[in-house]
C-alpha cells in the first residue's frame, strides 16, 4: 500500500507572483534611475530621460513565475530572456 501522491503545485503563489511583480517594477526603477545618473549632457539641461525599457528579472524567483506573469498580461518578453512592463494606465 503506497501513500497518496500529494497534487502538484499549479504555479506560483498569488502572494509569490505579487512580490516577484514588485521586485521587478524596483529593479527597473533603478535601473532607468542608474542610467538618467550618468554624468553627460549640459548642466543647463532638465536631464536626459532613461531609454531603459526592458530588464533582465530578479533570479531570487523562478521562470515560471515571470512566465505567469506573461500570462496575466503584467509582462510581455521582449527577447535574450528580457521581459518589459505592460502599461497598465
Amino acid at each position: 500500500m503506497s501513500a497518496p501522491t500529494p497534487p502538484a503545485p499549479s504555479g506560483p503563489s498569488r502572494e509569490e507572483l505579487k512580490a516577484a511583480f514588485k521586485a521587478f517594477k524596483k529593479k527597473l526603477k533603478l535601473a532607468r534611475l542608474d542610467e538618467e545618473s550618468r554624468i553627460g549632457g549640459s548642466p543647463l539641461s532638465s536631464g536626459r530621460r532613461s531609454s531603459i525599457v526592458a530588464i533582465e528579472p530578479p533570479t531570487q524567483y523562478a521562470q515560471a513565475v515571470w512566465e505567469e506573469l506573461v500570462n496575466q498580461g503584467k509582462l510581455k518578453r521582449a527577447g535574450g530572456g528580457t521581459y518589459e512592463l505592460i502599461d497598465q494606465s
